[in-house]
């Protein structure tokens, strides 16, 4: 008599041929804080890029009769306060009182109450530069009225308005600054491993002549070159592009420290004796071993950048009038002194931006690393 066992199915808990990048999402989904960091950046480059929509007032719109010099912020109320039942969202209208002691103006609620409506009429704009418009998400049907979520300014601009606009060009600098930095770093990089010899020392010996350019200095000269009347905008995108085009050096040299052990490797070899191009092999066989290292080191350049421009700004070789950043806001808040802590902290509201954006690419960063970090892999 013979008996047959029973067939054993296995379980496998991951299917086969699965990719990095599937295994890596896997291991980021597990990481709640670097999925939180993610959302917020993405919440914020999309205020950003609807930042004219969203804003209830122009960049640079203030009124030349009605002085509102550093206006608190207004709350939106949502009660009645004669019933205290639910009606539609409105603000209070603020009137100036001169104070005897101080001889400053202050800034007092009135009974008066402007309502909030919902696609307001106002200043044109253009999204991205091309697609033009003038409605608003939010905003009074009053002139005199206005809506200050985080107060005003020294000239009485809407902070919330300018911080919206400010962060377009704080947050996409960065891109376009990493992207330079990353493409030629890699290049040259690769080049130097591939290729060694002359090439190499040539490429090293650049790497060595940028990094004995101090920044600040060359900051200063390329500001002091060009013509007083260019727009400071395209001045800070021409500053930011060139020390992105010196600052390469750093990602080359761990680059071609990675790619030299990778060289040898058997893959690449095998390659070669096919007869693929130089090109192929590095961009198609050796660059994607750096998968892991490029993705981590561009989410944590990113927000250097971010950190360089509103320095720039803040020293003002960066956005000026009639332009933004957060760097420039928080310029404006630090001309004022001590005034700006125990009078008027609301304009030090750009400076929590830059702070929260940073701390969104590092959670982000950090999440990424571990997800294409084999040792993190449970």
């Amino acid at each position: 008599m013979t008996t047959t066992a029973p067939a054993t199915t296995q379980k496998k808990d991951k299917p086969l041929g699965q990719s990095q990048f599937s295994v890596a999402w896997q291991q980021f989904r597990k990481n709640r804080l670097a999925q939180a960091g993610g959302l917020m950046l993405i919440l914020l480059y999309v205020m950003a890029i609807f930042a004219p929509f969203i804003a209830p007032d122009a960049l640079s719109s203030y009124s030349t009769s009605n002085i509102t010099r550093f206006h608190p912020p207004t709350p939106i109320q949502f009660r009645d306060p004669d019933t205290g039942a639910f009606t539609r969202p409105y603000v209070f209208k603020y009137t100036q009182q001169l104070n005897m002691d101080t001889f400053v103006n202050e800034f007092k609620p009135s009974a008066e109450r402007c309502p909030l409506y919902f696609g307001v009429r106002g200043a044109s704009y253009k999204i991205l530069g091309l697609f033009p418009g003038n409605l608003h998400l939010f905003g009074t049907n009053k002139e005199e009225c206005s809506v200050y979520l985080f107060g005003g300014e020294d000239l009485g601009r809407d902070l919330f308005t300018r911080t919206l606009y400010a962060s377009q060009i704080s947050l996409t600098i960065g891109f376009g600054a990493v992207l330079i930095t990353t493409l030629i770093g890699l290049m040259m990089g690769a080049m130097a491993a591939y290729f060694g010899g002359v090439v190499d020392t040539i490429i090293m010996r650049l790497v060595e002549v940028l990094a004995a350019i101090p920044y600040l200095f060359l900051l200063l000269l390329l500001r002091s070159v060009f013509p007083r009347d260019i727009n400071p905008i395209l001045a800070l995108y021409v500053i930011l592009g060139i020390l992105a085009f010196i600052g390469w050096g750093g990602l080359a040299r761990v680059t071609r420290g990675q790619l030299l052990s990778v060289r040898e490797q058997d893959f690449v070899s095998a390659a070669k004796s096919l007869g693929a191009s130089d090109n192929r092999i590095m961009w198609r066989h050796m660059l994607p071993t750096l998968t892991t290292y490029v993705i981590v080191t561009t989410s944590l350049a990113i927000p250097s950048f971010i950190l360089l421009e509103s320095g720039l700004s803040f020293l003002g070789i960066g956005a000026v009038e009639p332009y933004a950043s957060w760097g420039s806001l928080l310029k404006a808040a630090q001309d004022g002194g001590l005034s700006s802590l125990n009078t008027r902290p609301w304009v030090l509201i750009p400076g929590f931006f830059i702070v929260f954006t940073v701390m969104c690419f590092q959670l982000l960063g950090d999440g990424l690393r571990d997800a294409f970090d084999p040792r993190k892999r449970a």
